[in-house]
């Protein structure tokens, strides 16, 4: 953060009467949103990350659609059930057009499902929910099914998570139909979401119009501006001077004065966004980032991982760095998402055990290692990370941070440059097996499972209970499964979970948003009260 936006920023917050007071009736019809990340690409299908996918869902629907508390409810399928333990039956919405004017049926379903299994170099893949069934059977234009290789009961969810393109516009010559490249260049970025694409200037704003034949009713907004804002000052200077309608993330520093101006309103919502620490249990013999401890990787013994979560005190972080944005946790979801357990409690501080498990494990002068953090990405990242590398400091750890940009630290992250990162997982269908899969499972391409498991954590008797989980169709039976191979997973310290966030948005007086847990910014969500 500059020293000019600091003041910007500080001036403004001082200054009741800061904010342009435009009246709404003038700015109507367009919504300037502040984002704090800027999306990776606009393929709906390249990269399962908060900023890619809060882009994707407003240019284009899925079969099912989520609501600010994910529950499912009817998108372009107006209705589904299971007609036996291995098929699905869908009902497609009639009456659709994609942005272009041509129709949505059941041949862009099929296109759409089969594509994330084609695009190249994907960071986190969309395969993780495309992996459970064989067969998109078509038939007719408005009725599919689904054939799973064996009882699917998530499959509902699962195919909420994923983007339904035109298989007209988004035809090519390649595997996967337009590139990556080129859907973030516009070309076939042709959804049936409530905005269509008009333009995208990276580093400086994505233009959205309305959709005038939109299924759902019309927009909310006839133009709508996403700009993306990295530094927190920024955004919030940029809100007090009414450049923009609504900020994402105010930063946890200046939520108290911007709760006391009259000209902003606060929404907020406990999110879906586990805040955790990965540490690589795969390399052998040594680890990289870890050079002084004698040729071994000792990230591999549970012993250290576990003296390395006991000495972190998650409660002066929420309190102190998040200032309230956050619930130090235990699990991997907030309790009572589905497969949650109500028992599971943060680990305790104890630097002193913490010290006496190191000396056990073989390690009773701890060692050096580098703690790699985007310092862009989550709420207070960065600060988080040096808080975390104080206090590994303290028993012995000897701590370094290297905190990049969003897009360097997942390029790295993704290289298995670090020994150790602190990164986030928004649960995109709300319930456990969707951390499980992919931050926990071993990493085994087929299945979808592992693709975001950057410290190749692998425990077969975790992934034995899981897709015993993922294959119960009874409710209660596949929610004691799923608490059980978190507790294995998490027993095991195969992550250090610190804290799920707690998220926030600013508005400009007269209008309001409808917070939600995926910490998704919709432009429709935002209401002029």
């Amino acid at each position: 953060m500059t020293m000019r936006w600091k003041m910007l920023a500080a001036a403004a917050l001082l200054s009741v009467g800061a904010m342009t007071a435009m009246p709404l009736a003038v700015q109507a019809q367009e919504l300037k949103i502040g984002v704090s990340t800027e999306p990776s690409a606009l393929d709906p299908h390249y990269h399962n990350l908060g900023p890619n996918n809060q882009m994707a869902f407003t240019i284009f629907d899925t079969l099912i659609l989520q609501d600010e508390t994910q529950k499912l409810v009817p998108g372009l399928a107006e209705s589904w059930k299971a007609l036996n333990d291995t098929t699905w039956e869908f009902k497609l919405r009639k009456g659709v057009k994609f942005h272009d004017g041509s129709p949505f049926t059941a041949a862009d379903v099929v296109f759409s499902m089969a594509r994330p299994a084609k695009v190249p170099n994907s960071p986190s893949p969309f395969t993780l929910f495309t992996r459970s069934f064989s067969e998109v059977k078509v038939i007719d234009d408005f009725t599919i099914q689904f054939i799973t290789k064996a009882p699917a009961p998530l499959l509902p969810t699962d195919v909420s998570r994923v983007a339904i393109m035109s298989s007209k516009a988004a035809k090519a010559d390649v595997a996967e139909g337009m590139t990556t490249e080129a859907l973030s260049k516009g070309e076939g970025l042709i959804g049936t979401g409530p905005y269509k694409f008009v333009e995208w200037t990276r580093g400086n704003r994505i233009v959205l119009a309305a959709n005038p034949d939109y299924w759902g009713g019309k927009p909310k907004w006839e133009r709508v501006i996403y700009r993306p804002m990295s530094n927190d000052a920024a955004r919030v200077a940029a809100l007090l001077a009414g450049d923009v309608d609504m900020i994402e993330n105010p930063p946890p520093a200046d939520l108290k004065k911007l709760r006391e101006n009259p000209n902003v309103k606060i929404s907020q919502a406990v999110s879906n966004r586990l805040i955790y620490i990965h540490l690589d249990s795969f390399s052998t013999p040594t680890t990289v980032g870890i050079p002084d401890a004698d040729g071994k990787n000792p990230l591999k013994d549970v012993r250290v991982r576990k003296a390395l979560s006991m000495a972190i005190n998650r409660d002066a972080i929420t309190s102190r760095i998040m200032e309230g944005l956050g619930q130090p946790t235990g699990d991997l979801l907030p309790y009572p998402m589905f497969g949650t357990r109500k028992d599971a409690k943060p680990e305790a501080y104890n630097p002193d055990a913490a010290k006496k498990l190191l000396a056990e494990a073989g390690y009773p002068n701890g060692f050096s290692i580098t703690l790699g953090t985007p310092n862009n990405r989550y709420i207070n990242d960065a600060e988080v990370a040096q808080a975390v590398a104080s206090q590994w400091t303290r028993i012995g750890v000897k701590t370094k941070v290297e905190a990049s940009t969003a897009t360097v630290f997942f390029k790295n992250r993704d290289s298995f440059t670090y020994s150790a990162y602190l990164a986030g997982w928004g649960a995109g269908t709300g319930e456990m097996s969707d951390p499980l899969r992919s931050l926990i499972a071993t990493p085994i391409k087929e299945k979808g499972f592992g693709g975001t498991n950057k410290g190749r954590y692998s425990n077969p008797q975790m992934d034995a209970v899981l897709e015993q989980a993922l294959g119960t169709v009874d409710a209660p039976k596949r929610e004691a499964l799923l608490q059980q191979a978190s507790k294995m997973a998490l027993d095991d310290q195969a992550l250090i979970p610190l804290h799920i966030e707690v998220t926030p948005w600013a508005t400009r007086k007269g209008l309001s948003y409808k917070a939600r847990a995926d910490q998704y910014t919709f432009a429709n969500g935002v209401s002029r009260d």
